[in-house]
């Protein structure tokens, strides 16, 4: 069967033959660094994908993807959920009415920030009340003046349900100041653990409450928090909604308040990925320092194919397949087994938590008992292909350095 001389040869020379064995393993070596690095990054890069998931169900199930409020009070909020449920974008519509203000118990203080909420509503759009851990939110009732508090917020004053707080929340007044604190006893009637940063920061009231504390007509809430399809289109759905509304109304979505967490997650994970690129920089580099020493081990060999009639392109491409086979097998191991792990790599941190008796995450310490992994084939991709251009590019200088040899010298003390 025919094969061109490059291929031939250059395969050939990745096998250990009579003096050559120090340098087959080195090219041995150069292909497990790469198969390494490309394990890695294919198994770290899906495990941070695991984590922004869990983050952005968690998170973003809980607050508002995206929300219609009106520049004052809104008397019929049936009527804006109605409009803003015929985009196609939109999956549900609920009431809601936000507030920030302190809580307060027996002398110690903390920001929080409360939604009036309709109980009854509130399943539509959020997963609170899949998360509650004490009491239940259908405990909101008009007029009873409860509230559903994180775990963390819960923890840290030490609270249970039948509890009794205070919120503190500013009023605008004739007052000199212009501002006066109001205060309002609240009794926790319920909490909830979503296993994120939310868990001390958010509260929940019922809307009717809400309303009462903001001195409004009964019935009226701040706006509409909509559920939408695709998360990363509610700056779009949401202004396009308002608008079609009319002026009396103004768009907010998730990407106000939460978009820098997001935003540092991408960041992060753009660096991690730029940092272990360096393990197949290294081992493409060991490629470099194989192939030369195969060129001056192979002088001679060059000689005489020159002398034969080899060509320099020939040379140079013989060196460039045997570079670019140890980049190929290295790339196609590291992609298959990272592939492998990344989707196994809760159940093998689950067997190392069994065989040390160890548990490496715990639901009292992070917001997840297991390690997350979600694989990106994009992601995949990418890693392959850069691990191969890398081992491409790192065979261009030892082959050119091959094509440059000159027969008369190189056989001249042979």
């Amino acid at each position: 069967m025919f094969r061109p001389l490059p291929l031939f040869i250059g395969a050939r020379y990745t096998r250990a033959k009579r003096r050559n064995h120090f340098i087959s393993f080195i090219s041995m070596t150069s292909m497990i660094g790469l198969s390494l690095g490309v394990l890695a990054m294919i198994v770290v890069l899906s495990v941070m994908n695991g984590f922004q998931r869990e983050m952005s169900s968690r998170v973003l199930g809980l607050v508002p993807h995206a929300s219609i409020l009106g520049v004052q009070p809104l008397d019929n909020w049936q009527s804006v959920a109605e409009a803003a449920l015929k985009n196609p974008a939109v999956i549900a519509a609920a009431p809601l009415t936000e507030m920030e203000g302190m809580l307060s118990y027996k002398g110690a203080m903390q920001p929080i920030q409360v939604s009036g909420i309709d109980p009854a509503q509130e399943g539509k759009v959020s997963i609170v009340g899949q998360h509650i851990v004490q009491g239940a939110l259908q405990a909101l009732q008009p007029g009873e003046y409860g509230v559903v508090l994180g775990e963390l917020t819960a923890r840290r004053f030490r609270l249970n349900t039948g509890d009794k707080v205070t919120l503190i929340v500013p009023e605008v007044s004739s007052a000199p100041g212009g501002i006066t604190p109001r205060m309002q006893r609240l009794t926790v009637v319920g909490i909830f653990k979503v296993g994120a940063e939310l868990d001390g920061s958010q509260a929940y009231i019922h809307m009717a409450d809400a309303g009462e504390m903001q001195r409004w007509a009964p019935g009226q809430v701040q706006g509409v928090r909509l559920k939408l399809h695709d998360l990363y289109a509610a700056p779009q759905v949401s202004k396009a909604i308002a608008s079609g509304l009319g002026d009396a109304y103004r768009a907010d979505d998730w990407s106000h308040t939460q978009g820098s967490l997001f935003s540092a997650m991408k960041m992060e994970k753009t660096m991690i990925g730029l940092l272990l690129l360096m393990i197949i920089a290294v081992a493409a580099f060991n490629i470099i320092a194989t192939l030369v020493m195969v060129v001056n081990d192979k002088g001679a060999d060059i000689a005489i194919l020159r002398t034969i009639g080899a060509t320099p392109a020939q040379i140079m491409a013989t060196f460039m397949v045997q570079g670019s086979l140890i980049g190929i097998v290295g790339t196609l191991i590291g992609g298959v087994l990272g592939v492998i792990g990344a989707l196994n790599v809760s159940a093998i941190v689950g067997w190392l938590e069994r065989t040390s008796g160890q548990h490496i995450f715990t639901s009292d310490m992070y917001f997840i008992s297991s390690l997350p992994s979600q694989l990106q084939w994009g992601d995949v991709a990418i890693i392959c292909i850069a691990g191969l251009v890398m081992s491409f590019l790192a065979t261009l200088y030892p082959a050119y350095r091959a094509s440059q040899i000159e027969p008369a010298m190189a056989l001249r003390y042979e």
